[in-house]
C-alpha cells in the first residue's frame, strides 16, 4: 500500500537530496577555482586574498568551501518543502478554529501532499458528522414540538368535557352522554397517537425484535382485503386484488408487513373516498414482489409528494380531531419497509393515487404470468 512506503519514499528523496547537493557543491568548487584563478592573474588584491586564505585553512579552503557550498544546496532544494509544510501547519490552525469549510491546499505529489490530502478528507467527515448531530438534534426537537402539540390538543378536550361533567354542568342524560362520547373519541384519538408514536420510536431505532419466517405476500393481501370489507363498505368503496396466479414468496416479519399494507389501506379509504373503489396490484419484478395500492380521489399536490414519509406530514396541514390520523402512519409504513430491505414510494395525478411498495422476492420461482387471480369484495 502507499501508506506503507512513506518512510522509505522520504528516505529515498532525502538521499536523493544530499547526493545531488554534495554533486552541486563539487561542480560550483571546481568552477570557483577557476574563475578565482583567472581573475587573480587580473587582479593582484584577489591574488593576495587568495593565498592569505590558503595560508589561513592551508588544504581545508577546499573542503569548508565544499561544505558550506553543500549545506546551501541542501536548504534550497528542501525549502520547498518547508515552506509547504508551514502553510500545511497554518492551515490545520486555521482549521482548528472552526473554520471547517476551510480546505488545505494539496500543491505536491509527496508525503506533504498526501497528508493535505488526509487532512481535508477527515475535516470533510467531521463536517458530516457535526452535520448530522446538527440534524438530530433539530430532529429532537421537532419531534417533541410535534408530539406536545397533537397530544395537547385532545388532552385539552379531554379534560374540558370531564370538567364539565366533574362541575355538573349537563343539562340533561342526553348532554351528558354526548359529553363522555366526545372524551372517548378524543382519548381513542390520543390512544392512536401514542401507540404510533411508539411504534415509530421502535421502527427509527430498530429496537422491535422481527419474527421472521417465509409467506405468501398475495395471501397475506387478501386476507388483509377481507378484513377491511366492513370499513370499505362503509366509506362506500369496493376493494380488489390483482394478483399473479403463482405465489409470491418474501422473507420477513408478516406482522409488521401486515401493519404497512394496513396504514396504506387505511389511508386509501380515508382520502379515496369519492374513487368509489380501493386496488391492490400485486405482481413480481426482476426479483422483486411490488405492490401498489391505488385509490381513485383526490389528487395529492405534487408539491405534497416527497414529503409524504415525514412523520407527522400532512397533506392538508390540520391538527384537528377531523385531520386523519397522526401523520405517523406512513412513516412507520417506510420505516418497515426500509428494514425488510425494500422501497416505498408514491405517485399521485388527477386520476389515481397510487402507494408502491417494493420487497425482496425470496426465490425466481414466482415470476409473473399471463394469467392472473382477481378477488374482489
Amino acid at each position: 500500500m502507499k501508506d506503507d512506503n512513506v518512510v522509505k519514499d522520504m528516505t529515498l528523496r532525502l538521499l536523493l537530496h544530499v547526493a545531488l547537493s554534495a554533486a552541486l557543491s563539487v561542480i560550483t568548487s571546481v568552477l570557483l577555482v577557476m574563475v578565482i584563478e583567472r581573475l587573480a592573474r587580473q587582479f593582484p588584491a584577489l591574488r593576495q586574498m587568495a593565498h592569505l586564505l590558503i595560508d589561513q585553512f592551508g588544504d581545508f579552503t577546499l573542503v569548508i568551501m565544499a561544505i558550506i557550498l553543500f549545506l546551501l544546496y541542501l536548504l534550497l532544494l528542501q525549502m520547498r518543502q518547508f515552506r509547504y509544510f508551514r502553510d500545511v501547519s497554518r492551515s490545520v490552525r486555521y482549521i482548528a478554529d472552526g473554520n471547517f469549510n476551510y480546505q488545505v491546499p494539496v500543491r505536491q505529489k509527496n508525503e506533504l501532499g498526501d497528508l493535505a490530502s488526509y487532512i481535508n478528507y477527515l475535516v470533510h467527515k467531521l463536517q458530516i458528522s457535526l452535520d448530522e448531530e446538527r440534524l438530530a438534534e433539530q430532529t429532537k426537537s421537532d419531534l417533541i414540538t410535534n408530539v406536545s402539540h397533537d397530544l395537547r390538543t385532545p388532552l385539552t378536550s379531554i379534560i374540558g368535557y370531564l370538567g364539565l361533567i366533574e362541575q355538573d354542568r349537563c343539562r340533561d342524560e342526553v348532554e351528558l352522554r354526548q359529553y363522555v362520547h366526545i372524551a372517548y373519541e378524543k382519548s381513542k384519538r390520543l390512544n392512536v397517537l401514542i401507540n404510533d408514536l411508539f411504534d415509530y420510536t421502535k421502527m427509527r431505532y430498530e429496537t422491535s425484535p422481527q419474527r421472521i419466517h417465509t409467506f405468501n405476500l398475495t395471501e397475506l393481501l387478501g386476507q388483509l382485503l377481507v378484513q377491511y370489507r366492513v370499513p370499505l363498505e362503509q366509506a362506500g368503496l369496493t376493494g380488489a386484488l390483482h394478483a399473479p396466479s403463482g405465489k409470491l414468496p418474501i422473507t420477513g416479519d408478516s406482522d409488521k408487513i401486515v401493519r404497512v399494507f394496513e396504514n396504506l389501506l387505511a389511508n386509501a379509504i380515508h382520502y379515496g373516498k369519492d374513487g368509489g373503489k380501493v386496488d391492490l396490484h400485486a405482481s413480481a419484478e426482476e426479483g422483486e414482489a411490488v405492490v401498489e395500492v391505488v385509490n381513485y380521489g383526490e389528487m395529492i399536490p405534487s408539491v405534497d409528494l416527497p414529503h409524504l414519509f415525514d412523520r407527522f406530514y400532512r397533506v392538508d396541514k390540520a391538527r384537528g380531531l377531523g385531520s386523519g390520523g397522526s401523520g405517523l402512519g406512513l412513516a412507520i409504513a417506510k420505516s418497515i419497509v426500509e428494514q425488510h430491505g425494500g422501497k416505498i414510494a408514491a405517485a399521485s395525478d388527477p386520476f389515481l393515487t397510487s402507494f408502491q411498495v417494493r420487497l425482496p422476492l425470496l426465490s425466481q420461482e414466482a415470476l409473473p404470468g399471463k394469467q392472473t387471480k382477481e378477488s374482489s369484495l
